[in-house]
């Protein structure tokens, strides 16, 4: 009979702790976020720093240094200006792309500072892709007054 009263089931506290006890050194798996997680992590990024920058007007470079910190405050993997070569029919070009930056490996964030958007900025996010084998990018028009009307998903159908 068990310590609980019921026949065959030891639950000692005992044995108990000793089915979950881990090996000395054994490191917890954290399992990758998802684009759609990234997705979600870069939008709030995105919003607060908007917030705390004060909103539109200024360079580029400087919101997508912000937003890098912003990103890496929440523990998340950034890439910053990544070239990627171009190849056209096994030869590759001489120009290689300059991605603004990737996010968890998984999505590409492309950051503009213009006074509105411009169809050719979702056309980059949707050509990036394509060329880096990404499924996902984000692009962030940093220019609105109200920037979530600047940020666009852009999705890499296979």
């Amino acid at each position: 009979m068990s310590t609980d009263g019921r026949r065959g089931h030891d639950r000692s506290p005992m044995r108990e702790e000793e089915g979950t006890r881990r090996r000395k050194g054994a490191k917890t798996q954290r399992a990758e976020p998802t684009e759609n997680e990234l997705s979600r992590i870069i939008v709030d990024a995105v919003v607060e720093m908007h917030r705390v920058l004060g909103g539109p007007r200024l360079l580029e470079s400087v919101y997508e240094e912000a937003l890098v910190h912003e990103l890496e405050l929440r523990a998340v993997e950034v890439e910053r200006q990544r070239t990627v070569p171009v190849v056209y029919k096994g030869r590759r070009l001489g120009n290689d792309l300059r991605l603004d930056l990737v996010v968890g490996r998984r999505v590409l964030v492309e950051c503009k500072a213009a006074s509105s958007n411009n169809p050719l900025f979702c056309a980059h996010g949707l050509t990036y892709p394509r060329l880096t084998g990404l499924r996902l990018a984000i692009v962030v028009s940093f220019g609105e007054e109200v920037v979530k009307n600047g940020i666009h998903r852009v999705v890499n159908k296979p």
